[in-house]
């Protein structure tokens, strides 16, 4: 009976751990922070000896209770940009190891992390993604007249890209529609005299589509040491880049 609750004890801090790590990645969390956190937790709970391997695509987390370790992995497969939650995962970790709460109500935190959105609504996230369309438009020293082509086209794009994910779960296939759609509203503005520099107007407008945040990742991970999320999350980078410049050049090639 003690072992089998020694055993059941093991597996709901395993929980916990994997729970934590899978909101984390899931969020935009880099591979090296999530692998911190899934052994802080485990160490605060009593298990000295606990090994985790995380890619952008999975996690595999080992516990070793002085027998055979115990191996969980868990699929990943949406991944998005909430640093609210890995901030909330963050706190309860700290919480965690400073012995403020305990399995139970870390697992109840976690549930409610995990059930809750923190982003905004799509209608504010256009708006905000027009904003910086028109702001990066200027910031690349294009002029004034272009600055309400550039709010449209920013915020058309993104639109088009969010919402064509939502139905076809094709990363690629949403960038380069998106940016499509803002090479086609760029030309529109310039062809009917609302615009003047055309170049401008799409390098501002496709900003909010740049994966800044997975470029930021890859290079955090890769000094990390974590060649493998590093080099993966890269070209994942590299394939969105793509994408969006593929989008804009089949206009430039039609207009």
């Amino acid at each position: 009976m003690e072992l089998d609750k020694q055993r059941s004890e093991l597996y709901g801090v395993m929980e916990v751990c994997l729970r934590a790590g899978r909101i984390m990645l899931q969020s935009g969390a880099e591979t090296y922070r999530v692998e911190d956190t899934m052994t802080r937790i485990a160490s605060s709970f009593g298990i000295a000896q606990s090994h985790s391997y995380v890619v952008p695509t999975g996690i595999i987390f080992t516990a070793e209770d002085g027998g055979p370790g115990i191996t969980k992995l868990i699929r990943i497969s949406q991944r998005s940009t909430d640093l609210q939650k890995v901030t909330l995962v963050n706190s309860v970790s700290r919480r965690i190891s400073d012995g403020e709460i305990g399995l139970d109500e870390a697992v109840k935190l976690l549930a409610e992390i995990d059930e809750k959105s923190h982003t905004f609504p799509i209608s504010i996230q256009a708006v905000a993604a027009s904003l910086a369309s028109g702001c990066f438009m200027i910031m690349f020293k294009g002029v004034w007249i272009d600055f309400l082509p550039a709010l449209v086209a920013g915020a058309l794009g993104f639109l088009v890209s969010t919402y064509l994910q939502e139905i076809i779960p094709i990363k690629f296939f949403a960038e380069f529609s998106g940016s499509l759609i803002i090479g086609i509203v760029s030309f529109l503005f310039v062809n009917a005299g609302l615009g003047v520099q055309l170049d401008k107007i799409i390098i501002g407008s496709v900003m909010p589509l740049v994966p800044g945040l997975l470029l930021t990742n890859a290079v955090r991970d890769l000094i990390a040491g974590h060649l493998i999320a590093g080099l993966s999350k890269g070209a994942e980078a590299a394939l969105t880049a793509f994408a969006i410049g593929s989008g804009v050049a089949v206009v430039l090639m039609l207009v």
